[in-house]
């Protein structure tokens, strides 16, 4: 005589099935949030301005000092930036005697064009990239003579007639039919272009922003040499 099967116990089965499924939802949840944490850890790790360093091509820009020196620092400005202004006269000087003319820091000098992209900082950045190419020793000389004539930064200042007649004035070495040729035909504007999307493509929000050694430096070190003084110098002990 055949055993009689016992009844099945839908509503045991039923809580047994609701189990096995939490167990695989929160397994799922548990799988996925560990994702998550791995791709914002590796975000971060990879952001640039953290711990990344960013290769710069440093022989296309212009540099003040000895290009071997052990410290490269590269300041990414704009001629009508009034905090730019303030790094070329108040920091500049110190960062130079202190470091640049020992041998120790070679400083390059990126486009930013954050303030006025379409007219004066680009029309100064035109300007320079056209002395920097002339004549690379004029470059410097330039640089400081715009910052030091800057005009109001609610204004339209940086022509072409202003930049040239400034070039003459400062008698910078170059051929002064050629600034204005280059500045009317945008000689350089590609280069100008290619500075400010490797700007843009490391997420620099402000001029001046410095990176030395291809790794960004804080914000304050443009603006306060008793900052930036500091971090060059841990770095030359390292």
């Amino acid at each position: 005589m055949k055993a009689k099967k016992k009844p099945v116990n839908k509503v045991a089965q039923r809580q047994a099935e609701r189990q096995q499924q939490e167990k695989r939802m929160k397994r799922g949840i548990w799988i996925t949030g560990a994702c998550i944490v791995v791709l914002v850890a590796l975000l971060l790790f990879l952001k640039p301005g953290s711990t990344t360093k960013e290769n710069f091509d440093y022989s296309s820009m212009p540099v003040l000092g000895n290009p071997e020196a052990p410290i490269k620092i590269v300041e990414m400005g704009d001629y009508k930036c009034p905090s730019c202004q303030y790094f070329t006269q108040g920091v500049l000087p110190n960062l130079k005697k202190d470091f640049i003319d020992t041998g120790k820091v070679a400083l390059y000098s990126m486009n930013y064009l954050i303030i006025s992209p379409e007219a004066d900082s680009n029309t100064a950045a035109l300007a320079a990239m056209s002395v920097f190419h002339q004549n690379k020793d004029e470059f410097w000389k330039y640089n400081e003579a715009i910052f030091k004539n800057q005009g109001d930064e609610t204004k339209e200042w940086a022509t072409p007639d202003f930049l040239v007649n400034l070039a003459r004035t400062e008698n910078i070495k170059v051929d002064y039919d050629k600034l204005r040729k280059d500045i009317d035909e945008k000689t350089y504007q590609k280069e100008i272009d290619s500075q400010n999307k490797t700007a843009v493509d490391l997420h620099v929000m402000s001029t001046p922003t410095l990176f030395i050694n291809g790794e960004k430096a804080e914000d304050q070190a443009p603006m306060d040499y008793n900052v930036l003084k500091p971090i060059i110098e841990k770095k030359l002990a390292k």
